[in-house]
């Protein structure tokens, strides 16, 4: 899921001043209501937009079901990218080849990389989820796991709606308020939307050039490096010093290179480059470089197995081979990760919720305790991980 901007703070009233999440969802619905004519929205405007707002219980069910992201990365990855999808990307790049070169000489974007966030969210656009859109953002804000992150995204909706670019009756999308080819949220529309067929309107669930513009507009602006790199798959010596590898480590490709890390194929990125040194199965598995384009990938999606997959298939789509799955030790999976996870947190590391979901703090505590116990410090938890804690 998208990391869900802050926004619209010119239009919004002190928080303090409207109940954040909880209680009934009439008063709740009734509070933003109050809030959006605080706020200078004329009365019409706002009753139109809430008309028949009401709460989704599937919403929810959607938010604590998010299971896939349990998967390690080879078994995912194989999951999403298969040669059908790779065919058909490749095809939709020639079909919309003008836009692609418009968003690489405007922005800076490969087209692979934003071929891939269009087949990962939506298949090319052909789901784009069923949710009524306003219905879930009011749902999620109601509902006080992440009030802050989702109550911005509704009055980024009403400004959507009060410019004719939203039908709170039937606009649809993904569960967590995303809407259209690319899956956007309503504070990114109103940010990145771009009118790219020139109908006058943004269009993001019916144009796919309006919504390959607004989504390179948008990766641009979170930071995107034009004609730097993003990925590349490595080999790695078998002396390397595991404990440098993670996100949290970024090292110049000249160092790397001294320590013996070597481009899968063709050469590594210009040495004066950071990069991180990725094992998303450990020492015996997949290993890549990931340049400062990489970090961009995390503004679009918090799970480390989905961005890493994003990545690698942009590389696919562009002509990369396949990755080298190596053989890597066993896993955990299910019961034996969140009980890890609880024996971590029992030794005084912070590792967020236990959810059974090998993410970024799981894997920073999991790699200082194999440095601790003499293990292979690559952040990879096994079954004897598990026994020695």
């Amino acid at each position: 899921m998208r990391i869900l901007p802050l926004a619209l703070a010119a239009l919004m009233v002190p928080a303090t001043a409207f109940a954040q999440c909880g209680g009934s969802f009439s008063g709740f619905v009734k509070s933003l209501k109050q809030e959006a004519l605080t706020a200078g929205y004329d009365r019409a405007t706002v009753n139109g937009f809430f008309k028949g707002a009401s709460q989704d219980p599937k919403v929810l069910r959607a938010d604590r079901a998010q299971g896939v992201f349990q998967k390690p990365f080879i078994e995912f990855s194989r999951h999403l990218i298969s040669q059908s999808r790779i065919n058909r990307g490749r095809a939709m790049a020639e079909k919309y080849d003008s836009t692609f070169r418009r968003i690489e000489t405007t922005y800076g974007i490969n087209r692979g990389v934003l071929l891939a966030f269009w087949a990962f969210e939506t298949d090319y656009g052909s789901f784009q989820g069923d949710f009524n859109t306003r219905n879930a953002l009011i749902t999620l804000a109601h509902d006080c796991r992440r009030p802050e992150l989702f109550r911005p995204q509704i009055f980024a909706a009403l400004e959507l709606y009060k410019r004719g670019n939203f039908d709170p009756a039937r606009t649809t999308g993904a569960w967590a308020g995303e809407i259209g080819m690319v899956q956007m949220l309503p504070q990114d529309i109103l940010d990145n939307g771009v009118d790219a067929d020139g109908n006058g309107h943004v269009s993001l669930k019916t144009s796919a050039p309006d919504a390959l513009m607004s989504g390179g507009k948008m990766l641009s602006h979170l930071g995107w490096q034009a004609g730097q790199p993003w990925l590349q798959e490595v080999t790695i010596p078998a002396d390397l010093d595991l404990s440098k590898s993670g996100t949290d480590t970024k090292l110049s490709v000249k160092e790397w290179q001294r320590m013996g890390l070597r481009a899968k194929d063709g050469s590594l990125a210009t040495g004066s480059l950071k990069a991180s040194l990725l094992l998303p199965q450990g020492h015996k598995g997949p290993a890549f470089l990931a340049y400062p384009n990489f970090d961009v990938y995390f503004e679009w999606n918090q799970s480390f197995t989905y961005v890493l997959t994003a990545a690698y298939f942009a590389n696919r789509l562009e002509g990369a081979s396949i990755y080298t799955a190596g053989k890597p030790d066993q896993g955990l999976v299910g019961a034996q990760m969140k009980q890890l996870q609880q024996k971590l947190q029992r030794l005084g590391h912070d590792v967020g919720k236990i959810d059974g979901i090998l993410g970024a703090k799981t894997r920073a505590a999991v790699q200082s305790e194999q440095q601790r116990l003499g293990l292979p410090a690559d952040a990879w938890p096994t079954p004897a991980l598990l026994n020695r804690l």
